[in-house]
């Protein structure tokens, strides 16, 4: 063997997470710091590779383990497979990146039947003996020989039932005994052989077992969904650990700890424990744990280990800490850490806490936080003014409300997510196979485990709300229903729950928006210090501009003038204009439009004051505006058929004589009325014909329209501009910014340009001031790019519109694309990411670099940014700050995510390489 696949715990370089993975990393490090950490080694991700490559072990890979297993007897004083005090170890997972129950582990790997008799003879405690041998079985079947869990648990929930019993611990060692011997019946059954005695062959198929893992289905799913590429974690290390037992009496214990509470990140101990357990127990929720405060009653002196545990491991790897510990006969043992997995409160609190307490500086502060999970921050919570008593109450496990049908396995969760509709996953306790339905739900509940548990962890890492521990729920899952006393809860019943209280509620009840709490204010101050970026707001209403002002936009780089015609007041008027036939009838409408147009950028400019306010002006085809063809054809013969209606409403009336009109609304609706409505919907019918287009994102829109209706574009102007000259003479400091959409030509922009200017002199001379303002374009076509030198002589800026560029590049209908092909790409790897949410920088990017070159060299001031919906992802904003653009403008729900980014991108600077990003 001439590649080394593995390292002692005492040899591993700590560091080296991509070679050892986590949590080996970590055992050699901990082992090397002095904790007390149990014996063993690390088998290497390389090993995985080549295990997975060649579907089998490296040349002499074995050898090598069963030289490493004797240094581990000798440091012991225990022989693998020995009769008297016998050695047993745990098989465990472990990549570069945590991916908390994503792959397997196997505990107590050693016992046999002549094992058995050793392990309890040492201990004399025949019970102990039996249960760590039933667990073993079961896990060793299900990881390494592929039985499910159902094959066994039919098995020990019938003795537990025929014994009356309802808690594991009440088992006693006959009744163990006799799950043993059914579950190595199961083995024969379903594998066709004997469970294997020899402990090497079971230690090889434990290695190949957890290797295999790597690529299971809740790995591979887990890796897509938090985008872990192969660049950041490729292949699984495994750790064998010298196994101490948590479970050989009530001075035993095992437990799960955070150096700080990762649901608020308050700097508090933190975790859940089980007194005569063993560490599955606590993280797969099969038994309800205690806090870990009760520990210093139980076990005071574990319990002042415990703290000091806690400290050592914060003050060396300065972060917060996710660790599992095991307390055998009164000594602690240390089994592993890692980085926790928080929610995004919980981040922030904690970046800041330790930034102040000098634990770490403001960098690390904001780089240890990933930029996408702010937008947890942004999820809904429950209405304080909800009135509707809980069903019930079970452990805050992650917080945020969420509300669902209920469904009660992951594939109907996955199926319904899949089809748009809202989801609450509801098991006993979740398990890691489950985690495709995680995906799909908007949170889960469990009756069973804690806040440490496998849902709990899982969740917050996701962002999703989670109640778990519910013990007064009974949920079945065979009859697809909950029950809580009297109240039964359907698959398809709507139920809500709140992550954060534990409540659990029958029905919806209402949400509302969470404000940005001061440590995140804080963190985004921190952030700003260090970006080059500014980040603006895609907006266009008032309301949204207060929303995106509060999350710390520094402008608006995007206001949709189209959107504000959709409004009820307006889109008649808007129809009106639309319809006319000639330029005098179609000035008459925007005569009309044109006041209320100027009050929308009033209330803008005055909300925004001083920052920027880009406008860009009408952009989408004319057709937009009216129903669709066939809409409009019902709604004709609708009509037709309501006049033969109302003529007899008439008759009907006259022939009673009571009755001279009907009743209001319907006294207005007469012959005349419905026929002039009816001529009105013809003439809407025969404009949405004549403006048909068959490609019409690539036809009559943007700029195109400017030139065919000009008036069109002067009203906007004005509006902007009378804007403008009224805000200023109110006292205030306004920046509006014109912009241009679909340009394609320096003629196009010199048009617009002049009717800006004549606009511009004919206010200024009205209202006796100066007007300042910038003129620019999108850029959102490829020839804009090739000619972006030429357009910079007349645009003061750009801002690229990277959707339609995204389009005209990749030569997709977004819409089409999406629907059909697009997953496709992706799934197998023929696109990395979706790239309408994700900047291709290969393709996208060069031209956006291109004309950034090309603008800047005819105009070195011209400002540059980036409007698409590419804008605010983390990803794509370190291109944007690589090729020196001024900023970016995103939705404001974004905004948090883009100051994150934008000041992790300029942190990083010196390591971004436009060659590591995805395509070829």
């Amino acid at each position: 063997m001439t590649t080394r696949y593995i390292y002692s715990f005492h040899e591993g370089d700590g560091k080296n997470k991509v070679l050892l993975g986590g949590k080996g990393a970590n055992l050699c490090e901990m082992t090397q710091i002095g904790l007390n950490v149990p014996p063993g080694f690390v088998i290497t991700t390389e090993a995985c590779l080549d295990y997975l490559k060649n579907q089998q072990l490296p040349i002499g890979l074995m050898d090598e383990v069963k030289l490493q297993m004797r240094i581990v007897e000798q440091t012991t004083g225990k022989v693998f497979g020995a009769s008297v005090r016998p050695l047993l170890v745990s098989v465990r997972s472990g990549s570069a990146l945590s991916m908390p129950g994503m792959m397997d582990t196997i505990l107590n790997l050693g016992l046999n039947q002549i094992t058995l008799e050793a392990l309890i003879e040492e201990t004399q405690d025949p019970r102990f003996g039996f249960d760590a041998y039933r667990r073993f079985i079961q896990l060793f079947g299900k990881v390494a020989l592929g039985i499910a869990d159902e094959k066994f648990d039919v098995h020990f929930d019938n003795i537990k039932k025929q014994a009356g019993i309802k808690a594991d611990t009440d088992l006693d060692a006959g009744h163990l005994k006799q799950i043993c011997e059914l579950f190595l019946q199961v083995v024969r059954d379903e594998t066709g052989r004997p469970f294997p005695e020899d402990v090497y062959e079971q230690l090889e198929l434990s290695i190949k077992a957890v290797f295999n893992s790597w690529m299971g289905k809740r790995a591979v799913d887990y890796r897509r969904e938090f985008r872990i590429t192969p660049a950041m974690a490729n292949g699984t290390a495994v750790n064998v650990v010298t196994m101490v037992f948590g479970n050989m009496g009530n001075d035993c214990a095992t437990g799960v700890g955070f150096t700080r509470n990762p649901g608020t990140g308050a700097n508090e101990m933190y975790g859940e424990y089980l007194v005569n357990a063993q560490g599955e127990d606590v993280v797969a929720g099969i038994r309800t744990p205690k806090p870990v405060q009760e520990l210093a009653v139980e076990m005071p002196d574990m319990y002042r280990q415990l703290v000091e545990l806690r400290d050592k491991l914060e003050r060396h790897y300065r972060e917060v800490q996710d660790y599992e510990y095991t307390i055998e006969r009164g000594v602690l043992y240390c089994l592993q850490t890692r980085n926790g997995k928080m929610n995004a409160t919980a981040m922030v609190k904690t970046s800041v806490d330790m930034a102040n307490e000098g634990l770490i500086d403001k960098e690390r502060a904001l780089l240890r936080i990933d930029p996408e999970l702010l937008e947890q921050l942004l999820h809904p919570q429950l209405d304080p003014n909800n009135k509707m008593p809980p069903l019930t109450q079970g452990l805050p496990a992650s917080p945020g409300a969420a509300y669902g049908k209920c469904v009660f396995d992951a594939n109907i969760a996955e199926m319904m997510g899949r089809a748009g509709e809202k989801v609450i996953l509801l098991r006993e306790e979740t398990k890691p196979e489950d985690i495709h339905g995680f995906f799909a739900a908007q949170g889960i509940l469990t009756s069973r485990g804690g806040k440490t548990s496998h849902a709990a962890v899982v969740a917050r890492g996701m962002g999703k709300a989670c109640v778990a521990g519910a013990e007064d729920i009974k949920i079945d899952v065979k009859s697809r229903q909950a029950i809580v006393g009297h109240v039964h809860i359907q698959e398809g019943d709507i139920i809500t729950i709140d992550g954060g209280s534990g409540l659990i509620y029958l029905g919806e009840i209402p949400t509302v928006t969470p404000s940005v709490s001061g440590d995140l204010r804080t963190l985004l101050a921190w952030a700003d210090q260090y970006a080059g970026l500014k980040v603006r707001a895609n907006v266009d209403t008032p309301e949204s501009a207060r929303l995106a002002i509060d999350y710390g936009a520094a402008g608006i780089g995007l206001c949709r003038t189209e959107r504000m015609f959709n409004a009820k007041d307006r889109l008649p008027l808007v129809i009106d204009m639309i319809l006319a036939d000639n330029q005098k009838s179609r000035e008459a409408a925007l005569k009309k439009l044109f006041p209320i147009q100027r009050e929308d950028f009033i209330q803008l400019f005055t909300v925004m004051s001083p920052l920027p306010v880009t406008v860009r002006l009408l952009d989408p085809p004319m057709h937009e505006f009216l129903p669709n063809e066939q809409q409009l054809k019902d709604e004709i013969q609708a009509l037709k058929q309501y006049e033969i209606i109302a003529k007899g409403q008439r008759v009907t009336l006259e022939m009673l004589g009571e009755h001279d009109e009907l009743p209001p609304p319907f006294n207005l609706l007469n012959k005349d009325v419905i026929r002039k409505t009816i001529a009105k919907k013809q003439l809407m019918l025969k404009k949405v014909r004549d403006l048909y287009e068959v490609n019409p994102m690539l036809g009559h829109r943007g700029v195109r329209l400017g030139m065919s209706y000009p008036e069109i574009y002067r009203m906007q102007i004005r509006s902007i501009l009378e804007a403008a000259a009224l805000c200023i003479q109110q006292g205030l400091s306004i920046a509006p910014e014109i912009m241009v959409p679909q340009v394609i030509t320096a003629q196009e922009l010199r048009r617009v340009r002049e009717y800006v200017i004549d606009i511009q002199q004919e206010i200024e001379a009205s209202y006796g001031l100066k007007l300042n303002f910038k003129f620019g374009t999108m850029i959102e076509t490829v020839r804009a790019c090739t000619r972006a030198g030429q357009l910079a002589e007349i645009a003061e800026f750009f801002s690229f519109g990277t959707n339609d560029l995204t389009q005209a590049t990749f030569s997709f209908s977004r819409e089409d694309a999406e629907n059909k092909f697009l997953p496709l790409y992706n799934e197998v790897g023929l696109l990395e990411d979706n790239p309408f949410e994700v900047l291709d920088v290969k393709g996208v990017g060069q031209l956006m670099k291109m004309t950034v070159e090309l603008g800047r060299k005819t105009r070195p001031d011209i400002k540059i940014g980036i409007c698409g919906e590419q804008a605010g992802h983390p990803q794509s904003i370190r291109f944007c700050h690589h090729i020196k653009l001024d900023y970016v403008s995103c939705s404001a729900p974004r905004i948090p995510v883009a100051r994150l980014a934008a000041a992790h991108a300029k942190l990083l600077e010196n390591n971004y390489r436009e060659s590591e990003e995805p395509y070829d």
